[in-house]
């Protein structure tokens, strides 16, 4: 889909001056193969809260949201294989180490003077608590781990109103959330996920104004 191409593009040209070129093969393989669907669930949310609005001009947002969303992936994801344990060569699993901290890095960067900026610091917070409890004894670690990936279509969904000055109402999160409903990490790729219009979302009539790129960033969790 138009979105899903669209963000992936963006993803790539936000970490192409990332380097040594080791590091930037990782990240490029990891983008390549990654679901497009919280960059495209940003875009598809502004289109719905803007019929008019230029996508372009939502990419950086929506590259942020992606890059946040596949660093904090890749992160978990090491957490729960500890890659170290049974070689002796730890050179490609500390460059995965170093490849999620610099995509988490570059998505805060590309939201962090938007009204999103709050979201993201919420998102990465609650991922950093879930993945505490979920190594307790019992933990449902399917329930915390899905827990990111619901944090994470609110954010693409905040990311993308706001770019239009649009706030999202609890209703649109709520929507947004619905997305992963009855799935297991990690996201599906955006076409299987996401509805082919962007009305379908509710944006449209859930929304509130107030957002913008230009206001204090706030978190869509203060609803």
């Amino acid at each position: 889909m138009e979105e899903a191409a669209m963000c992936r593009r963006a993803a790539r040209d936000a970490v192409r001056d990332i380097g040594p070129e080791r590091l930037r093969t990782v990240i490029d393989d990891l983008l390549a193969d990654a679901s497009m669907l919280p960059g495209a669930l940003a875009l598809l949310s502004a289109r719905a809260a803007d019929e008019s609005v230029e996508l372009d001009s939502v990419a950086d947002r929506a590259a942020g949201v992606q890059l946040i969303y596949d660093g904090l992936r890749l992160t978990r994801e090491l957490s729960r294989e500890e890659p170290w344990a049974d070689r002796e060569d730890h050179t490609d699993p500390n460059l995965d180490v170093l490849a999620a901290d610099v995509l988490v890095a570059r998505g805060f960067y590309l939201l962090a003077r938007t009204d999103a900026a709050g979201k993201a610091v919420e998102t990465v917070r609650a991922f950093g608590r879930d993945e505490t409890l979920a190594r307790a004894p019992g933990a449902d670690t399917v329930a915390l781990d899905g827990s990111l990936e619901r944090n994470v279509l609110e954010l693409a969904t905040t990311a993308g109103t706001t770019a239009v000055g649009i706030a999202p109402s609890a209703a649109a999160l709520d929507t947004a959330a619905a997305l992963f409903e009855n799935r297991e990490p990690p996201l599906p790729p955006a076409a299987d996920a996401l509805p082919d219009s962007p009305g379908d979302l509710g944006i449209g009539a859930n929304a509130t104004e107030g957002g913008g790129s230009d206001g204090v960033p706030q978190s869509a969790s203060d609803r």
